[in-house]
């Protein structure tokens, strides 16, 4: 094979990989181009109340608290976090809901999906109302 030749080859396989390459490049831009479907965020937590009499809300996480409302059997639930106090019928959790006024509910008879996180991994701010007009002065 002659010097002629051989360039002449070595061009055809140089534009056939660029041929290629500018294929896989426009497809990799076509690619990305393509807005990707968001993966899911993460769900927030919620909780179905089991007791077939429903469940009293109550103001703080004790039967001691007075009762802010009541949730029927089957009710769902948003729930914000959790905290261990008092025991009823041998389960010390309560949850504090996610409703525009937030009450405590017991644990023991509220099935929760997805993990609830202890109160104190929960931004304050989140769980607990501004106060701030209550000492407001003028």
């Amino acid at each position: 094979m002659s010097t002629t030749e051989n360039l002449v080859a070595r061009g055809k396989q140089l534009a056939a990989g660029a041929g290629a390459l500018a294929t896989a490049v426009a497809l990799g831009a076509t690619l990305l181009a393509v807005p990707a479907q968001a993966a899911p965020g993460p769900t927030k937590p919620f909780g179905v109340v089991t007791a077939k009499t429903g469940l009293s809300q109550r103001q703080y996480p004790s039967t001691d608290s007075s009762v802010r409302g009541h949730l029927h059997h089957r009710a769902q639930v948003g729930l914000v976090c959790k905290v261990r106090t008092q025991s009823v019928g041998g389960n010390t959790v309560w949850y504090l809901t996610r409703q525009e006024r937030a009450s405590w509910v017991s644990a023991k008879y509220v099935t929760n999906s997805g993990y609830v996180k202890y109160c104190k991994d929960v931004q304050r701010s989140r769980h607990e109302p501004n106060h701030a007009a209550k000492h407001a002065v003028g």
